[in-house]
């Protein structure tokens, strides 16, 4: 998700009061001076693409914030294994602000892979971190909406938005090696461990696909204490789990791909309100996850109409800029 949100609402999702979390949503605390978080579905022209590189220590508090979904706080405390994590900011670098990011990983020697979206406007590029220039790039047909994004050997598979339809490039030229469809219900987010491909749409399901086939092997159910967690979108698989943003959301579920289990969660509130009070009104929510697992880095991204959240410290935050993060 990007720049004015491109999602159409998923089947049977009421526009509820801002003000009022709907089940399994999260929204800011009350208490918060930044702007409720934003329901749009037209795109705005207002703000910049910025994406964040979150460094993740190894422990955190445990601690039971105020913007849990509403559903699961009306539940027994969740168990002493589950984590809540935040960060704070540390740096930021330069990103391109028309960029309508859907999928992100990291390519190695400090660039990314991105795959943009909106109709006329998709494409598959590779962007040097530290400039934010683009060092090269697939641009899609007009009427295809480009999504999730994942690296497995020298292939780059791509999904589409509304579609059935996949791609596979060749990382090193960005040559359209073939054409695939799939059998979900479309195509949101991607990532791989090296061996499987997974997937997600939009719904609380997360596929396993075959890699040659592309055919879905297993499909499991994302709960957190017994509640299904929809709306999963953009994934990066680290260290055995599969990270998942969740859209209209400000958090990352870190999720069990065995039985589908969100063993802890990431919030990043704060900085979504530290993107308010410096002028990104735009921001509608998080998207983009990256890992750099010979560096231990993380990379989250929010673009133009999105929002995101997280723990300031030291530094603000400027349009166009990529954001690093670190642990609490």
């Amino acid at each position: 998700m990007t720049a004015g949100s491109r999602r159409r609402p998923p089947p049977h999702r009421r526009r509820a009061s801002p003000m009022a979390p709907s089940p399994l949503s999260v929204s800011a605390p009350t208490a918060s001076a930044a702007p409720p978080p934003s329901l749009r579905l037209r795109r705005t022209a207002a703000g910049a693409a910025l994406a964040t590189l979150l460094l993740l220590a190894a422990a955190a508090a445990v601690w039971r914030p105020a913007y849990l979904p509403a559903a699961l706080l009306r539940r027994p405390a969740p168990a002493a294994t589950s984590k809540f994590y935040s960060f704070d900011l540390v740096r930021e670098y330069p990103h391109d602000p028309d960029a309508f990011t859907q999928g992100l990983l990291y390519g190695g020697n400090d660039t990314l892979f991105e795959s943009t979206g909106l109709y006329h406007q998709s494409s598959v590029r590779k962007v040097d971190l530290r400039t934010g220039k683009v060092l090269d790039q697939h641009q899609m047909d007009g009427q295809m909406f480009g999504e999730g994004l994942t690296l497995l050997g020298d292939r780059l598979f791509q999904v589409t938005w509304r579609k059935n339809d996949g791609f596979i490039y060749d990382r090193f030229n960005f040559s359209k090696r073939e054409s695939f469809t799939h059998k979900m219900r479309d195509g949101w987010g991607l990532a791989t461990d090296g061996k499987i491909l997974f997937g997600s749409d939009g719904t609380s399901r997360l596929y396993q696909l075959d890699p040659v086939s592309l055919e879905v092997t297993k499909t499991v159910t994302v709960k957190y204490q017994d509640n299904e967690v929809s709306y999963i979108n953009e994934l990066e698989y680290i260290n055995g789990e599969v990270w998942a943003n969740v859209w209209q959301t400000d958090c990352i579920a870190r999720v069990s791909h065995e039985d589908g289990e969100v063993m802890s969660w990431i919030f990043l509130h704060e900085l979504r309100q530290q993107l308010w009070n410096s002028g990104n009104t735009a921001i509608d929510v998080l998207n983009g996850i990256a890992w750099d697992k010979e560096n231990n880095r993380l990379f989250d991204q929010a673009t133009p109409g999105r929002w995101a959240a997280g723990r300031v410290r030291g530094e603000t935050l400027s349009k166009g800029k990529l954001l690093s993060l670190r642990s609490v």
